[in-house]
């Protein structure tokens, strides 16, 4: 049995350095993801005037409840998502003038539904090229607060950003959501946001956070479900057994339920309290599920497709179309190019047997992380598989590499 120690949360890092950044005190924030994604949400703390100790396994954090410490910043996002959307709705609760950018990848994807929210709060904020996307700029003066609604039908991470401002408003947030995608995510949310001293309360599509701030604490941060899935898959594919310490029946993350995927498929799946392991039984049989809630896994899925022995349909995942690419078309157009017959819609895509894939072809990666560490599993089984932009994997897991080629040489050898 192979036993992989995967690196901490990018989703759980970049809430809990914000919920660090706006707590009375200072946080110690224990295993936090160092990868460019955190690493940019980090350094975008420090353009705002927060203070920030790092060591290898341990980050400190000191508070400002006020704000950020700096009047006036420019602040580049890199590719991240969660530091594009997450910062610019902590700078608004502080009072200066604070511009942000983000790569033209980040550039591409869709702000509206936050910032038209934020707006309607009062933020004075305005886009500087095309609306509803990076750059930006927010001359903060503090956030009164009060009732908004918001489509969190592309994004859960809107929800997420006004979820982490409540706190900090003069008077809470009462947030009605009319469309939600990725709904475990705001769990994480909330569990977090409750840690940290906050009061947050969910009823239906409502949700009320009263203001009061948060307090500084000590937080774990548990291993990446999304990142375990590729692991998860590998044992799946190869007939083999793959352990992850450290997610178990108490895990925050809903990725966590790609296991229960991989159930369905015939895979054996043991879920304990402080370890998850699968065990490929040398079958994968095909099956229709909908992967609104873990959509972050649909590519794992999508790349052990070709050896279900049935054919491999997943549903109500149109919000992929946004993510760092059209990852439905990734997925397609790399399926295709390994002779697999390959379906798409709106929202869902369809991966048939009957043809064996065939010999190993360079990847599209379109700068997505996700499609090269799932096209990697993919390789496990078709020789050749190669990548046009393999450190892409930067982002999420600098040394996916490295790890996955010490799996493959556990699982099948030298």
């Amino acid at each position: 049995m192979a036993v992989v120690d995967i690196p901490g949360s990018k989703s759980i890092t970049a809430r809990a350095l914000f919920l660090a950044a706006a707590a009375d005190g200072v946080t110690t924030l224990k295993r936090p993801l160092r990868s460019d994604d955190t690493e940019g949400f980090a350094e975008g703390l420090t353009r705002l005037g927060y203070r920030i100790g790092r060591t290898p396994h341990v980050w400190q954090v000191d508070g400002r409840p006020q704000g950020p410490a700096v009047p006036d910043a420019d602040v580049h996002c890199r590719d991240g998502a969660t530091t594009a959307r997450f910062l610019p709705t902590l700078a608004a609760a502080g009072h200066g003038t604070y511009r942000f950018d983000a790569s033209a990848q980040m550039r591409r994807r869709p702000l509206l539904p936050l910032t038209r929210a934020l707006r309607d709060l009062g933020v004075d904020l305005r886009h500087d090229g095309q609306e509803g996307h990076h750059p930006l700029r927010i001359a903060a003066a503090g956030v009164e607060g009060g009732a908004v609604t918001l489509d969190a039908g592309q994004s859960s991470q809107y929800l997420t950003a006004l979820l982490l401002l409540g706190p900090l408003t003069r008077v809470g947030l009462r947030i009605t959501v009319t469309d939600l995608v990725s709904a475990p995510y705001v769990g994480i949310t909330l569990a977090m946001m409750r840690a940290f001293g906050a009061r947050v309360r969910r009823d239906g599509d409502v949700f009320t956070v009263d203001p009061g701030g948060y307090r500084a604490t000590t937080y774990p941060i548990e291993p990446d479900a999304s990142t375990a899935s590729y692991f998860f898959a590998a044992a799946a594919v190869t007939g083999r057994a793959v352990t992850v310490p450290g997610l178990g029946t108490g895990a925050l993350q809903g990725d966590l339920g790609f296991v229960e995927v991989l159930r369905r498929m015939g895979v054996r799946v043991d879920v304990r309290e402080d370890r998850t392991t699968v065990i490929g039984t040398g079958e994968l049989r095909g099956v229709t599920v909908d992967m609104r809630d873990i959509s972050d896994t649909m590519p794992t899925l999508a790349a052990i497709a070709p050896f279900a022995s049935g054919p491999v349909r997943i549903e109500d995942v149109g919000n992929t179309r946004v993510k760092e690419c059209d990852r439905l078309d990734a997925c397609a157009e790399n399926l295709r190019r390994l002779g697999v017959r390959v379906e798409t819609g709106p929202d869902w895509i369809e991966i048939r047997p009957g043809t064996a894939p065939g010999p190993g072809t360079e990847i599209r990666t379109y700068g997505d992380h996700r499609i090269v560490m799932s096209f990697a599993v993919t390789g496990l089984r078709i020789p050749g598989v190669s990548f046009d932009d393999p450190g892409c994997v930067r982002k999420t897991f600098p040394a996916f590499h490295e790890e996955f080629a010490g799996l493959r040489e556990r699982l099948l050898g030298p």
